[in-house]
């Protein structure tokens, strides 16, 4: 099968799939951590870059999360959001892992304010009705199954995963389809030149079906995508020849996608410029592109740190300790980075509209 037909089974087959287990994913207790993992910070900038949006649009406006991992950000997104006086009417969750789907609604209900937690909803698909609001993605589109290819004497060759005589898995190269074939190729036509042989990497042509399928009602508002990547010409460089596949086991980080099949996540960073150009496929315009240190110090960070002054010294050392692995350059500060699109919204309005990168797409 196809590289990213395994990695759909190995993350999502029903009982077997890394996400579909019941085993801890997130955490220290977990595999890796995202940044609403580490404390309620994101999550309190992140409403304030979401504030505007709600008070232009009204009390009818929708936050709709794709993909809410343990529900740390729905609920600590609600809780900032109430302090700013500006709840949304819904907060919708889309989570196709039925065992994540039970640890937000329980974290929801246990930590949420009743009047908040009834705004919650959980979607088995994505809204097909047209909506107002915020769509937020963190760490998601690294999640989707990826196809990965190589080049080899001017042909592209699609990685297939086999089962070997020994009973376990192997890769082999086949001749790609023209769709792979013909994503490829857009692929060098925006960077200029062929890439060499026996470069290997990943591609999503899935992505903008993807975005139209999932956000494609949203017909006023901000849609924000968070996660790790690069601009495209970054992305296809010369000396990344093996693309930049991952998989995740107990804080471990490895690149053998084979190995302990379903009892890891597997991702890979996310071509920006191809989440640009899906975004502007369904009508929605880049608002800002940047690093998430940028991001989070737009969004008030300075103003959440001075918030610490009243904790205790325990209290202000892990949170101290949240903030550095949000921001420093060696954690997720310049690893990890923000796009936003926006549809019929005052972005001036917005306080990161200062700080676009959005020429490196």
């Amino acid at each position: 099968m196809e590289f990213a037909r395994f990695m759909e089974l190995a993350l999502y087959a029903p009982g077997l799939g890394y996400y579909s287990a019941g085993r801890t994913k997130f955490g220290a207790d977990g595999d890796f951590v995202t940044a609403p993992e580490l404390g309620d910070v994101f999550a309190r900038c992140l409403a304030r870059a979401c504030a505007p949006v709600i008070g232009e649009i009204g009390a009818h406006a929708t936050v709709f999360e794709l993909g809410g991992g343990s529900g740390a950000l729905c609920v600590d997104l609600m809780l900032a959001l109430q302090a700013q006086d500006r709840v949304p009417a819904r907060y919708l969750l889309l989570e196709p892992s039925a065992t994540l789907r039970q640890e937000q609604e329980r974290r929801v209900v246990s930590m949420l304010p009743p009047a908040l937690a009834k705004r919650v909803e959980w979607l088995d698909r994505p809204p097909e009705d047209s909506w107002r609001g915020i769509a937020v993605a963190n760490e998601v589109i690294d999640a989707l199954p990826t196809f990965r290819f190589v080049k080899r004497d001017g042909e592209v060759w699609a990685e297939h995963v086999i089962a070997d005589a020994r009973g376990g898995f192997a890769v082999i190269d086949k001749p790609a389809d023209a769709w792979l074939s013909s994503a490829v190729a857009h692929i060098e036509r925006s960077i200029g030149g062929a890439l060499p042989d026996d470069y290997r990497s990943e591609v999503l042509p899935q992505l903008p079906a993807w975005i139209d399928a999932v956000i494609g009602t949203l017909r006023q508002g901000l849609a924000v995508f968070v996660d790790y990547g690069y601009p495209r010409r970054a992305y296809y460089a010369p000396a990344r020849r093996d693309g930049t596949l991952i998989c995740h086991y107990r804080h471990h980080a490895h690149a053998d996608p084979l190995h302990w099949v379903g009892l890891q996540d597997l991702t890979a960073f996310v071509d920006f410029t191809a989440l640009a150009e899906a975004c502007s496929a369904i009508g929605l315009g880049l608002a800002s592109y940047s690093t998430q240190a940028q991001f989070l110090l737009a969004c008030g960070l300075e103003q959440v740190l001075g918030d610490a002054h009243s904790m205790g010294a325990e209290a202000q050392y892990v949170f101290a300790q949240q903030v550095k692995r949000l921001m420093l350059p060696g954690e997720m500060g310049e690893r990890f980075a923000v796009a936003t699109f926006a549809r019929e919204i005052d972005c001036d309005a917005l306080p990161f509209a200062g700080i676009d990168r959005s020429a490196s797409l």
